[in-house]
């Protein structure tokens, strides 16, 4: 396939993979987003009333869904069933048999009640990779998994914002996590597959996506015993690395060793600084950083940000502006690396959503379909299905 035909038709990774969505809300959908994206066929299984819960999380609306329902959801069909009624869970079986990978989102226990969990599944199928969300596990009860929560369970909260403010962060970051490690995860099962010919079973919690993602915060714990609290906008173990105000607004500025702070102070009129021992290396410019940032902060205080920007970019040191979400996402640099997506639906419109990061050969992800209505390809998945009868 030359590489203007690979534009017409998108990224094709996963071509061939059949993918049965189970969930809703945010973790499971965003995982489903990201196979879709990659090529994979994502058929979106909903309650014949409702649907996915997302759907009514407005306003704002684009035509009849929310703009979250729409943010996560293109590139996939949907099929209405009542998984509580036997003629909808005989079609629900036969297109587990007809699918490569099955994702769930539902409390620990629900699938099994169902008839829909793991085990049975894999009895009908034993190349499916079957995958399950959850907020903490399989096997830890059946708690309420809503990211807020696990933002706090997981210690997340303590080491975000003003210290003894517990801050959330400004993203569902537990279920984009989840999301994430379970693409992951699904995918190198896909790969082992080719040499087995079995699937697996994937139990991912966004707690432990979480903890995991504590990373160089639980290896200061691990090795002082000393619980790290939140930094605010700075660094525990390297200064001066954090958001630094100007005088018409701030700046981030990450100073990683001896040399970029050194030519920071020569190109801000402070080349005395290198030489104070309290400033001499990193350890001690932590020891001391109160006292560090006294010596910067007035002069700064009469830069303008951009004027920061400027004089140290010219130095090499790391710096970047604070922006806000609309100058980020009408940058024409965010357009160029492929990072916006617009689709339309005939009630809805124009729709722009943000797309996945990815970059192969050039190429970022297309959206194939937009997203889909409720129960839009009920015809077209039971025929599939070689079932008679619609919903």
């Amino acid at each position: 396939m030359t590489r203007a035909e690979q534009d017409q038709v998108g990224l094709t990774m996963l071509a061939g993979v059949k993918v049965l969505d189970f969930s809703q809300a945010l973790s499971g959908p965003y995982l489903t987003l990201m196979l879709a994206d990659l090529g994979a066929e994502v058929t979106k299984v909903e309650n014949p009333g409702r649907g996915d819960d997302a759907r009514h999380w407005g306003p704002p609306y684009l035509g009849e869904d929310s703009a979250y329902f729409m943010s996560v959801n293109r590139g996939k069909r949907s099929i209405r069933l009542d998984l509580k009624d036997p003629d909808d869970l005989a079609i629900c079986h036969r297109l587990v048999e007809l699918s490569d990978v099955v994702v769930e989102n539902w409390r620990p226990g629900t699938a099994e009640r169902l008839g829909l969990g793991a085990e049975a599944m894999h009895a009908r199928n034993s190349r499916l990779v079957y995958c399950s969300i959850s907020g903490f596990g399989q096997d830890q009860g059946t708690r309420s998994g809503y990211d807020q929560i696990l933002q706090g369970t997981s210690g997340v909260m303590k080491l975000t914002g003003p210290p003894g403010e517990p801050t959330k962060w400004g993203v569902p970051i537990g279920d984009l996590a989840a999301g994430m490690f379970a693409a992951t995860a699904i995918a190198a099962a896909l790969y082992e597959r080719r040499a087995t010919g079995l699937g697996r079973t994937i139990d991912i919690a966004m707690q432990d996506c979480l903890v995991s993602m504590l990373t160089h915060q639980a290896a200061r714990f691990f090795g002082t015993g000393v619980t790290p609290v939140s930094d605010n906008n700075s660094h525990a173990t390297i200064a001066p690395y954090g958001l630094l105000r100007a005088g018409d607004g701030f700046v981030n500025v990450c100073v990683g060793n001896d040399s970029q702070f050194a030519r920071m102070c020569e190109v801000l009129g402070l080349g005395g600084l290198p030489d104070d021992p309290r400033y001499a290396t990193n350890s001690q410019r932590v020891a001391h950083k109160a006292e560090l940032l006294a010596e910067l902060e007035p002069v700064l205080h009469a830069m303008t940000a951009e004027a920061v920007i400027e004089a140290l970019e010219s130095v090499g040191v790391p710096v970047g502006a604070v922006r806000d979400m609309g100058q980020v996402l009408e940058d024409p640099a965010t357009a160029a690396r492929g990072m916006v997506v617009t689709f339309a639906r005939d009630d809805s419109g124009p729709v722009r959503v943000v797309n996945t990061p990815w970059k192969f050969d050039g190429l970022a992800p297309t959206s194939r379909r937009p997203p889909p209505r409720l129960g839009e390809h009920d015809l077209e998945v039971r025929a599939e299905a070689r079932m008679e009868g619609t919903t």
